[in-house]
């Protein structure tokens, strides 16, 4: 249950209920991790900015390897939500429940390429000890698999913004909407 109020659409008023009906036109469906900013409107709509540009914009990784990196991430946080969002979005990729299980269980184990399982510990790595780059350059293995700067900064941003979210959605009590995933547009 949420930690603070949340308006919801049947109540949502002005600019509240216009950023609500944008987002279910263009995603199929209002999440519970864009309601729960509905304290604050303009935060929604500087979210779905973000997120679109992260995960969406013109990149040398796929949307999967963007998605399969977000599970990760969401894992290593323990935020169930992120990583039920995030893997249904990576099943529409994948076509594979059973592989998905096994990336949010043990990853290492999975047949994954090197550069995939290469994005996957840089994943974990960031989020569970982001001062290990103070030891060694977490890049290296990257560019060795050869990742460009840009894809870095990607990759980075993607770990980023997933321990941003995972954050928010733990701190104030989000939960996973009962209908999840049957309308939303990928």
């Amino acid at each position: 249950m949420s930690r603070i109020q949340v308006i919801q659409p049947e109540d949502a008023e002005g600019r509240l209920k216009e950023i609500y009906t944008e987002i279910v036109q263009k995603r199929g469906q209002l999440s519970e991790v864009l309601k729960i900013q509905s304290l604050r409107p303009e935060s929604i709509v500087k979210h779905m900015d973000l997120y679109l540009e992260i995960m969406f914009s013109k990149s040398e990784l796929s949307r999967a390897q963007r998605e399969m990196m977000a599970v990760v991430v969401s894992m290593a946080n323990q935020c169930s939500y992120c990583a039920t969002h995030h893997g249904s979005a990576l099943n529409h990729y994948w076509k594979n429940p059973e592989k998905l299980e096994l990336l949010k269980t043990d990853f290492l184990s999975l047949d994954l390429s090197e550069k995939e399982l290469g994005l996957c510990k840089f994943a974990r790595l960031l989020t569970l000890h982001p001062e290990s780059n103070k030891k060694t350059d977490l890049t290296r293995d990257l560019k060795e698999f050869g990742l460009s700067d840009a894809a870095i900064l990607d990759a980075t941003l993607v770990v980023s913004y997933f321990n941003f979210v995972n954050r928010m959605v733990l701190t104030l009590g989000v939960e996973i909407e009962t209908d999840e995933g049957e309308n939303y547009k990928y």
